[in-house]
């Protein structure tokens, strides 16, 4: 199960919208001092990510949760994102070039079938959306922001 902290936005009637942090994973590698990833993060923006999720526990802005989701959802949400493209792409160009036996054509049946894998892409994700094994789930939750109470005694 891949695990992930976020922090309460707001909670309302059983739903919960947090934010999640993206971590690219560049403080913990070995090869930080050299990674190009970690200087491209560091060049754009670091967006934030929000999403829903329904927990009956009431929770306050600021507190920390930790979310999980299966590998195995990951994974055929990643395959659908980046696969059905490319093969799109391949099975255009591939196509178009057998056919007509043009470079042009091969381009433009590449262009044509990752356009139409793409959309067949988000027509797929739009229907995965609400099945069950794609939800995060909530595995913890941490203690509310107000449970900590700091006294600074001089005296």
């Amino acid at each position: 199960m891949m695990k992930e902290w976020a922090t309460v936005i707001s909670w309302e009637k059983g739903v919960a919208l947090l934010r999640c942090d993206p971590q690219a994973g560049c403080s913990s590698c070995s090869a930080r001092g050299g990674c190009g990833t970690r200087t491209l993060n560091k060049l754009g923006p670091q967006p934030d990510h929000h999403l829903q999720v329904e927990i009956e526990q009431p929770l306050e802005p600021g507190q920390k949760v930790e979310l999980g989701i299966t590998e195995g959802s990951l994974l055929r949400s990643a395959l659908l994102v980046y696969m059905t493209p490319l093969a799109g792409v391949l099975l255009g160009g591939g196509l178009m070039q057998m056919g007509f036996n043009s470079d042009l054509f091969a381009l433009l049946g590449a262009v044509i079938g990752g356009t139409a894998g793409f959309l067949t892409a988000r027509y797929l994700a739009k229907h995965t959306t609400n099945e069950q094994s794609y939800q995060p789930v909530v595995l913890q939750v941490g203690l509310p922001p107000t449970a900590f109470r700091m006294q600074n005694d001089l005296s």
